[in-house]
């Protein structure tokens, strides 16, 4: 017996004495008094002793006397011989150091073993003394010797379970699943002093009725009223085999019963080479963007940025970290991460530092917002930054839809301060990030994107030093917010997948693409140019979550499949939500030096009405007013439409050469 063993067999001596009966008390301070190799004596000792109790059975059995007269002068000697003989083949077989919990089929094994061999040495023992005891006797010696052997450690552990239990509060427990793994489950608590599995609850009919493991099964729709008959205050899930998704609905639905749940893995999963964590099986982004990604090297990415100053804003977000460690990998002179999240920039910081300084890059984080002119100008002009690749904004349509004047504020003025301050500071391209809910947009968010890609217009206007470029995505796979994650998130949790309409569909672009577009445009850009990238056709979000869920390795729940493991729920469109997205306003586009790469010129305001459009908006958010912010977007984005029901369908795309691309 272990050290910890002891320790714990104390703990459970000082909670009998405080709680227990007197009998109990006693009892467990002789067990407990009981070291290691007085207990394997103890066992020793009742080995040896079964074979004198048998023997005179045996005798009694066969012949009608416990004690024949022919056995007077011999008898005595064969059976303190046979003891010897016990205690020798109980000691080799290890019997007394068996624990009483651990007596299982090894230890009745070993049992059957010792009998058969004392027996077997009585047969040789009574020839040599010239046979005064029959044959048949030692047979039924042999079988009585295995029977007490096993019948005693197994009075034995029912009396130590008692004396442990004596005083205990014991927790009751249902176990759901009838199987192996709930027959196993239940097997070991029968010997736990602590849990009581009460009965069993299983959705297979032809077990419910059944005794299994000394426990009854019982229907699911009983476990109410078992609870509150039995006491039951905990429900062990013993169902491994089932899917997730299933396992959690029946957790949810315990759970509202006010009933402590938790899930078992298999035995064989425990002992076994297969992880207790699901696999998921990996998703090409080929199927979910219906097309084929854009190639990683692009041309004149590298040469254009190696060497040169980069300054990234909204570094530590999901598109913002990937251009800076695709940036790092073009070698610049110095990379600039700017965030107005310390935790984003520490991280992104921490990733980065050890490859910047492998690479001879210098590194620098700034912590501040990109609507704080005297830090972003300080910055521009300390670092004499080149290039600013412009990712930090509000993203997210239904929280920039209730916090109007915040984003508004951030991506519109933010865009403002930064791009005025790049060309003060002499920087030679600036990259603005956008949307392709800036594309008749029917949300704040979209909205102000817009309102950014026009000041950005106006800004290339007025300033021939500086290149002002913008990007337009659409949606991004596994950046934050975006549904991928809610996706997987849900089928974690069981489902169901959560899609607003089953019509509604959306552009998709990975990560990596979408940082590579960004790059590009700083070497392609020439002014006021919009950069798009042709994502082939817009991919249907119920198909989307179709694909994820048979991709985890389940199947979607539905009319056709009642049986299935996930839902997939329709929740309706979101304030501001449009059920079909585009890239362009326009209906032309203008190819540039890369075949999916693709340029329009839009359409833009004037100087002075991008002066108005400043100053009104200035106004409204200093005052954080949401109606004079909305009269803002709604007079100066002319497409701009809160209801998109009314929106007109998406315009079929022309596509041209550029001439100046032709030209060169």
């Amino acid at each position: 017996m272990t050290d910890a063993s002891n320790d714990n067999t104390k703990r459970q001596g000082q909670q009998v004495e405080q709680n227990g009966s007197w009998i109990g008390r006693k009892l467990l301070r002789l067990v407990v008094s009981l070291g290691p190799r007085r207990k394997t004596a103890v066992f020793l000792l009742v080995d040896m002793l079964t074979v004198p109790v048998c023997f005179v059975l045996a005798l009694g059995l066969q012949t009608t006397h416990f004690w024949p007269s022919e056995l007077a002068d011999r008898g005595h000697y064969l059976v303190i011989v046979l003891m010897g003989v016990a205690a020798l083949v109980s000691m080799v077989l290890g019997l007394p150091r068996i624990k009483l919990k651990a007596f299982e089929t090894r230890g009745i094994y070993a049992t059957a073993i010792f009998a058969s061999l004392v027996a077997l040495s009585g047969i040789a023992l009574n020839r040599l003394a010239g046979g005064p005891v029959p044959v048949t006797t030692f047979i039924t010696f042999g079988m009585l010797t295995f029977l007490c052997g096993a019948g005693w450690r197994l009075v034995g552990l029912q009396a130590l379970l008692w004396v442990y239990r004596q005083g205990q509060p014991r927790c009751r427990v249902l176990i759901y699943g009838a199987g192996r793994t709930g027959i196993q489950l239940a097997t070991a608590l029968h010997k736990d002093e602590q849990i009581e599995p009460v009965a069993f609850a299983d959705d297979n009919r032809a077990l419910q009725g059944m005794n299994v493991a000394g426990l009854p099964v019982h229907p699911p729709a009983r476990i109410p009223e078992l609870v509150a008959e039995k006491g039951i205050g905990r429900v062990l899930l013993a169902m491994p085999s089932v899917s997730r998704p299933r396992q959690l609905r029946i957790v949810r639905r315990l759970e509202k019963m006010g009933l402590d749940v938790h899930a078992l893995p298999s035995f064989a999963q425990l002992a076994g080479e297969g992880g207790l964590v699901e696999k998921l099986a990996p998703i090409s982004p080929t199927d979910l963007l219906g097309r084929f990604m854009l190639d990683q090297e692009l041309p004149q990415v590298s040469e254009y940025y190696e060497g040169r100053n980069i300054m990234v804003t909204g570094a530590g977000g999901s598109i913002g970290s990937e251009l800076c460690r695709q940036i790092l990998a073009c070698k610049p002179a110095c990379l600039v991460l700017y965030d107005i999240s310390e935790v984003s920039l520490y991280t992104i910081d921490m990733e980065l530092r050890v490859l910047a300084d492998d690479a001879g890059v210098r590194l620098v984080s700034v912590l501040g917002s990109v609507g704080d002119r005297p830090r972003v100008s300080r910055a521009l002009k300390l670092y004499d930054i080149d290039v600013v690749l412009h990712a930090a904004a509000y993203k997210h349509v239904p929280i920039v839809e209730e916090n109007e004047t915040a984003g508004l504020s951030n991506n519109v003025l933010g865009t403002r301060v930064l791009g005025e301050a790049a060309a003060e500071a002499g920087v030679s391209s600036f990259v603005l990030i956008s949307s392709d809910k800036a594309v008749r947009p029917s949300n704040i968010m979209g909205a102000s994107k817009r309102l950014a890609e026009l000041v950005l217009q106006d800004l290339m206007a007025r300033n021939a030093g500086t290149l002002f470029s913008i990007v337009r995505f659409g949606n991004v796979l596994g950046s934050s917010g975006s549904v991928i994650p809610l996706f997987q998130d849900q089928i974690s949790r069981g489902g169901p997948l959560t899609v607003t309409h089953q019509d509604v569909t959306r552009y998709f672009m990975t990560i990596p693409e979408a940082t590579r577009l960004v790059l590009l445009a700083g070497s392609f850009a020439r002014g006021g140019d919009v950069f798009v990238l042709d994502m082939g056709e817009p991919v249907p979000i119920r198909r989307l979550a179709r694909q994820m869920i048979e991709a985890a390795g389940y199947t979607v729940r539905d009319e056709s499949n009642p049986d299935g493991d996930i839902e997939i729920i329709f929740t309706g469109l979101r304030k501001g939500e449009k059920m079909h997205e585009e890239i362009l306003t326009g209906a032309d586009l203008l190819t540039t030096p890369h075949p999916r790469i693709l340029r329009t010129q839009e359409e833009s305001l004037s100087r002075l009405e991008v002066a108005s459009m400043l100053r009104d908006l200035s106004a409204a958010v200093s005052r954080a007013d949401p109606d004079s912010a909305r009269e803002v977007v709604q007079r100066w984005v002319r497409d701009y439409c809160p209801d998109p029901d009314a929106l007109p369908a998406p315009q079929a795309l022309t596509l041209r050469p550029a001439p100046q691309e032709k030209a060169q």
